[in-house]
């Protein structure tokens, strides 16, 4: 993936130096939102996902030394501050549902989301150029849908980590390269004649979307917030069956074949087995091993719902207006095909 265009001095000071050998960081100013503003910060999250990024799979022409260079990480956790403080402030007391076991308090969670229905939109309403958006957005994500919750595999053990590896094994299509629900996604993608190629779209997706990745990033490569990892997946697992439902029947609608869908049809039986898994076995699990992990288990999936209702909103905001949910024009590699 190529280094995305700055948005502010805090990703021009970082790309610039990355594209440099492994040296200090001279310090670069932090934005100045704080709180919630920080969500929407473009120049914000680009930095922070770009310093993930170096543990992923890196960025064209940049030296892998770059991963571990301690000023990186000095700033990365400059910015984390700001994230996790906004983070907070976001979900505020939706994290304490006290005297509820975690199956029953994610239950609860899940319940008590009142996000917008992106997926009702897709489903009904919405014209081929917004559902073309929508999937760019999730690109960002799924074309490495399981990598960041897979940090967490070795930060445990137990029957926490075999539920987690049971859910990561479907992900990645039991081994299966066509199977696996990053393939099944970029054959979406070519489908509605996107560009499949990975993080294609960095560049046009705003801030919010990028934070809502930013956010699986952070919580898998600390691990002290392993139990939030876990919650947010279990979140993810446990409100994707219908709204998954919905996107396939609305790509349906837009004249999508069995092979555009497949990817939202698989994850229709998938994820309802998934959702017992996630909330009884792995969280279940590891709050009986580990109690005092059950309010980060709670903070981590309502940031996964407190984030996803934030990008709804953003795409239905600017959709209602008529205008473009992207921050930048794309280029379409072909006509839609199916």
């Amino acid at each position: 993936m190529k280094l995305p265009q700055p948005r502010g001095p805090l990703s021009t000071a970082l790309i610039e130096s990355l594209q440099r050998p492994p040296h200090v960081l001279a310090t670069a100013p932090l934005p100045s939102p704080i709180g919630l503003g920080a969500l929407y910060d473009d120049d914000l999250q680009l930095a922070l996902f770009i310093a993930y990024e170096l543990h992923y799979r890196g960025w064209d022409d940049v030296d892998d030394a770059w991963e571990w260079e301690p000023s990186v990480l000095a700033l990365r956790a400059a910015v984390e501050a700001r994230f996790e403080a906004a983070l907070r402030s976001a979900v505020g007391s939706q994290v304490r549902l006290d005297g509820l076991g975690v199956a029953d308090a994610l239950a609860a969670l899940v319940a008590a989301d009142d996000g917008p229905s992106l997926a009702g939109y897709l489903q009904r309403r919405a014209d081929l150029a917004e559902f073309r958006e929508f999937v760019m957005h999730r690109s960002v994500y799924h074309l490495r849908e399981a990598d960041p919750h897979s940090w967490g595999i070795p930060r445990l053990g137990g029957r926490a980590k075999a539920a987690l590896i049971e859910i990561q094994l479907d992900e990645y299509g039991g081994g299966t390269l066509s199977r696996m629900h990053a393939e099944l996604f970029r054959t979406t993608m070519r489908s509605l004649g996107l560009d499949t190629s990975y993080g294609a779209y960095v560049d046009a997706v705003p801030a919010i979307t990028l934070a809502t990745n930013n956010v699986i990033s952070y919580f898998g490569l600390h691990r002290r917030l392993r139990g939030a990892l876990l919650g947010h997946l279990a979140a993810f697992e446990m409100t994707s069956s219908l709204p998954n439902r919905r996107y396939g029947n609305g790509l349906r609608r837009l004249g999508g074949d069995a092979v555009a869908t497949r990817f939202y049809d698989e994850h229709v039986e998938a994820d309802a087995v998934h959702e017992q898994i996630a909330a009884h076995d792995m969280c279940g699990a590891l709050v009986e091993d580990e109690p005092t992990a059950r309010n980060d288990v709670l903070f981590g999936a309502a940031c996964a719902l407190k984030l996803d209702a934030l990008f709804a909103t953003h795409l239905l905001d600017r959709w209602a207006r008529q205008q473009s949910s992207l921050r930048t024009a794309t280029r379409l590699v072909r006509e839609w095909a199916a």
